[in-house]
């Protein structure tokens, strides 16, 4: 027979689980995709939690990494995640495709005149000298129907070049991108940093095209949630958004914290990093993380004329009255 004594610890083991199990549900989870490179906001709030008030005390987040966009616009399609990074391209895929509802709450990185450009890349010798040459080649992209093949495809076409029909278009992650090109497996590939800073220190390469000279100041990735579940959670979907707009603010006050971040995250070391991030020759990034909807509206008006997407879309679909960055 059990004693009172150990019957008291008992049952107070049992209240102590039923409070963590009770605080456990007072801290709803979000579930947010992720992706490489250019989310210095994000990596803030994954490898610096302590930083964010709300982080681990008012609601957690699930981090997942992926490919691309495009994969995770189908996560979003399909209620697997709440919020995720998308590029404009990817995220009107998912509209007109999959019937996906969702709030633009943030932006990450665009192209600024002057700064980076996703571009695409052969070897010194090789014989592609134009985008014509790229006829019968084959290509590499970060992800097929991704955010940089909008702009890719306009840049072939404008130069007799059909993107479905004159090049073998495979899928080559921008972390091999560069050992793809130099091994011979591709015969031109696109660059992102960091990876494109550790190849161009390398040497043996050069840009072929950078699709700024398609699209001048592409908004590159945003933060996107779907409508449902910011709706359904407003509370939760704002204190998601404040943390964004706080862990933008911290990345850009403090460039040595955020190169250890990005190093962290990116795995590259912080002399590669150091030679662009948050510099002259990098993305540009909205001090509040704010989506630049002009910009947006603009990318997907020529989507649409050029046949990359069915019709044409209003970006005021996307924007949601208060729940948007910068929220302090």
């Amino acid at each position: 027979m059990r004693s009172v004594s150990t019957w008291m610890l008992a049952a107070g083991a049992t209240v102590s689980i039923l409070a963590g199990v009770s605080a456990s549900k007072a801290q709803p989870t979000i579930h947010v995709g992720w992706t490489i490179p250019a989310e210095e906001a994000k990596y803030w709030m994954m490898r610096r939690p302590a930083e964010f008030p709300d982080i681990g005390k008012t609601y957690n987040i699930e981090w997942t990494q992926f490919q691309g966009t495009a994969p995770m616009t189908q996560a979003l399609a399909a209620g697997a995640l709440d919020c995720a990074t998308q590029a404009p391209l990817s995220l009107a895929d998912g509209v007109i495709g999959a019937n996906l509802k969702a709030y633009i709450v943030a932006q990450h990185v665009f192209e600024k005149p002057g700064g980076f450009s996703v571009y695409w890349a052969v070897m010194d010798n090789s014989p592609i000298k134009t985008i014509a040459d790229l006829k019968g080649k084959t290509v590499g992209i970060s992800v097929i129907g991704g955010g940089t093949q909008g702009p890719f495809n306009m840049l072939l076409k404008q130069n007799g070049v059909d993107p479905a029909k004159d090049i073998k278009l495979v899928e080559v992650g921008f972390a091999v991108s560069e050992a793809a090109l130099r091994q011979g497996r591709v015969d031109a590939v696109n660059m992102n940093q960091p990876f494109a800073a550790h190849a161009e220190a390398k040497g043996g390469i050069r840009k072929l095209f950078s699709l700024n000279q398609a699209m001048p100041n592409i908004v590159h990735i945003l933060e996107a949630c779907r409508a449902d579940f910011v709706d359904k959670h407003p509370d939760l979907a704002r204190a998601y958004v404040r943390d964004i707009t706080l862990g933008m603010k911290k990345a850009l006050a403090n460039r040595q914290e955020t190169l250890k971040v990005d190093s962290e995250v990116l795995k590259a070391p912080i002399s590669v990093l150091d030679t662009y991030l948050l510099k002259d020759n990098d993305f540009g990034r909205d001090p509040g993380a704010a989506p630049n909807f002009p910009a947006i509206q603009k990318m997907l008006d020529i989507y649409a004329q050029t046949g990359m997407l069915s019709k044409k879309l209003d970006v005021a679909q996307f924007k949601h009255p208060t729940i948007v960055a910068p929220l302090q």
